[in-house]
């Protein structure tokens, strides 16, 4: 079995509200990482090349960087938590995992010690 990952970080700003209370608007330096997992090597003794997972991961969260989630779809109708951050990424990216790997994880650390981890349901 073999895991690779592969990480982005971009700058964007939220406000979230937490127990009723709604933050001022702040922002960070986010960075997301992708894992995925599979079994098998290509002909070319890859799991997935690099390059096809940074720019899935890139494509998904371009949209919010140097702006404010907050107003970016479908954060604007969606609490912008780096939980629901990590749950878009993953189903984003989910239909260009080619289908020998799987998503293992998704993780979208807002600020220094601040980690979330998304992971698929149980099968």
């Amino acid at each position: 079995m073999f895991e690779l990952e592969v990480s982005h970080r971009f700058s964007a700003a939220h406000a979230v509200t937490v127990g009723g209370v709604r933050e001022e608007l702040h922002g960070h330096d986010w960075r997301v990482t992708v894992t995925l997992r599979g079994p098998r090597l290509d002909e070319e003794d890859l799991l997935v090349d690099f390059h096809l997972v940074e720019a899935l991961l890139r494509d998904v969260v371009s949209p919010f960087s140097g702006r404010t989630i907050n107003g970016t779809p479908p954060f604007d109708r969606l609490h912008p938590t780096a939980e629901r951050i990590a749950e878009y990424v993953a189903i984003g990216i989910g239909p260009g995992v080619p289908p020998a790997c799987e998503i293992v994880s998704v993780t979208v650390e807002e600020a220094p010690g601040c980690i979330v981890r998304w992971f698929p349901p149980p099968r």
